[in-house]
């Protein structure tokens, strides 16, 4: 059986990373060695802040929800508490854009939550 050589597989894998790498500075975006070490930490952080982007949008959401809700007369926990006991189940991104689009729809859920504090 003929030996084969991983050239072209190699060249490919290392042509891939640099092309990952472009953009990089310095020797991150010429030399293969650092532009892997680089492309697997930045690989990591956007793991990472896609994580992240989910906690800082509901942090946003309930900022606003608290805003607007004490706006009207009630605080951020009360008010979900008491749509909580009214069993309405909207989620908080919505709650936020009702907030900010619609004020009027919104009052009408602190009324809601209002009357079923407990």
């Amino acid at each position: 059986m003929a030996r084969v050589k991983g050239g072209v597989a190699t060249k490919k894998r290392r042509n891939r990373v640099l092309k990952l790498a472009k953009g990089y500075r310095g020797a991150k975006s010429k030399q293969f060695r650092t532009a892997k070490q680089a492309v697997m930490k930045s690989l990591n952080y956007s793991y990472i802040g896609r994580k992240q982007r989910k906690r800082e949008f509901r942090k946003l959401w309930i900022v606003r929800i608290n805003a607007a809700a004490r706006i009207n007369g009630l605080s951020y926990s009360k008010f979900m508490n008491g749509l909580k006991n009214a069993d309405i189940n909207i989620n908080r991104k919505m709650l936020a854009d009702l907030a900010i689009n619609d004020p009027s729809a919104f009052s009408s859920l602190v009324e809601t939550s209002k009357s079923n504090q407990k």
